[in-house]
């Protein structure tokens, strides 16, 4: 692949990430106006589309989980070009979110509603707080690197693609993932939550939680004990006041 050639893939990648995660704001929250939502659309059987969406999940969680573990990528980068590999799992990660917004079944039986009009206006804002703080975190740990743009600018200039580098800026000082903590925030704080939402609201937690711990591993396998000085000092997920120094 020449330069040029990955510098347009990586940035193809991108927008349709900008276009798939922006998308999935007004999925998630039930915004009028969208071809498809969480809960829209006519329900069908109960426990086929429960299997369903939990495939869909599925897909997503591996695709996630096993494209971004270090020996994945070892082997994958013999086959994948090193400049494209981040722009290439961005671009496998946006197709398993696309199929999951579009073979999404509701199940639009309500768990709870909340009926005070500032409370659900609340509720809705601090989704949206959640899904600032995800792309916030993003910014903070270098968002053109984390999704592939960095590395095919890099290679276009033919600058050698940098190794990682920990640091802890900001909200990293308080929690460990703060990205992970937004995605919560927002996937929960909902003034309607329906058996779907919840469906989806459950195993995507689930999920980052196993993500947390492999994230981790790797973490300590690159850093080494600077990042086991950082877990006993900054809570994981939950904001807390730093340990000790």
């Amino acid at each position: 692949m020449s330069r040029a050639a990955a510098f347009v893939y990586g940035i193809l990648a991108y927008v349709m990430f900008l276009g798939a995660i922006l998308y999935s704001i007004g999925f998630i929250a039930n915004w009028t106006g969208l071809p498809k939502t969480i809960d829209s659309g006519g329900p069908g059987p109960v426990m086929p589309s429960i299997a369903i969406d939990l495939i869909l999940l599925a897909i997503f969680a591996i695709q996630h989980s096993v494209m971004a573990r270090r020996g994945f990528k070892a082997w994958w980068t013999r086959y994948v070009p090193v400049a494209v590999e981040r722009s290439t799992y961005v671009l496998f990660s946006n197709l398993a979110l696309i199929l999951l917004l579009w073979k999404w079944q509701p199940l639009p039986g309500v768990v709870w509603r909340v009926e005070s009009p500032p409370l659900a206006l609340g509720l809705a804002a601090l989704s949206l707080v959640g899904w600032g703080v995800v792309f916030l975190s993003t910014f903070l740990i270098n968002h053109f690197d984390l999704f592939g743009l960095k590395q095919v600018f890099d290679n276009l200039r033919e600058l050698r693609i940098e190794d990682p580098q920990f640091h802890t800026p900001f909200l990293y000082k308080i929690v460990r993932h703060p990205l992970y903590l937004g995605f919560i925030i927002a996937f929960w704080a909902t003034p309607q939550m329906t058996v779907g939402h919840l469906l989806f609201a459950i195993v995507t937690t689930g999920y980052i939680l196993g993500a947390i711990m492999l994230e981790e591993r790797d973490m300590v396998a690159v850093f080494g004990q600077t990042y086991r000085n950082y877990q006993a000092r900054v809570s994981m997920i939950v904001p807390l006041p730093p340990r000790g120094k």
